[in-house]
């Protein structure tokens, strides 16, 4: 089946400071005592690959979906700042996260339309894996934390909201090759038990 039209990026009801993300500080909602737990934090705030992180949870290996992947003309208030330094013209791709019979995240990620025939030929192929064929280097900077909602998320996660939700940059040679959003089920509170603590 083609992919089909992109979707409307997910709504932040709430975002970390830039500055707390960049310190690795973050996850204290304004106004809540409630705090991400410690795997909830290197999840979302470290900077490994998620899908090597999912397979490795649940020792299933990851299936990407794409939903679509197509020119981005319109960035308007839906994609992270870091975009900007992207040369146009854009590309913008979707995809599920899957392992198994589990639908674990929901992604989209920005490109420069060159970079992203070079390194997006294979479109069901984790960009991770893509992007260190030959044992590239690559350098990846968390740049945003947020809780986000978004209809098709609830329908496709089988979950309901709010979601936490990271996006983050890769470098290579100090040039910015991509952004990348993405959006994480409560599902996985099964492997790595609820996202927020509360102190004692």
């Amino acid at each position: 089946m083609p992919p089909s039209e992109l979707w409307p990026s997910p709504i932040p009801l709430w975002q970390a400071a830039p500055e707390a993300v960049a310190a690795g500080l973050c996850g204290e909602r304004e106004g809540d005592p409630s705090v991400l737990s410690g795997p909830w934090r290197l999840l979302l705030l470290g900077d490994g690959s998620p899908t090597r992180h999912l397979q490795s949870l649940t020792g299933v290996a990851v299936d990407v979906e794409v939903i679509a992947m197509e020119a981005d003309a319109d960035l308007a208030h839906e994609a992270p700042k870091e975009v900007s330094e992207l040369d146009l013209p854009l590309l913008r791709r979707q995809v599920w996260l899957r392992c198994g019979d589990k639908t674990l995240a929901w992604a989209e990620s920005w490109w420069n339309q060159a970079e992203a025939e070079r390194h997006l030929q294979e479109r069901n192929q984790p960009i991770w894996r893509s992007l260190t064929a030959k044992r590239a280097e690559l350098y990846r900077e968390v740049d945003g934390l947020a809780l986000v909602e978004a209809p098709a998320l609830v329908a496709g996660f089988g979950r309901p909201g709010p979601y936490w939700s990271r996006h983050y940059r890769f470098f290579r040679g100090g040039r910015e090759l991509t952004v990348i959003r993405e959006v994480f089920s409560p599902e996985l509170e099964r492997w790595l038990g609820p996202a927020q603590h509360t102190p004692s």
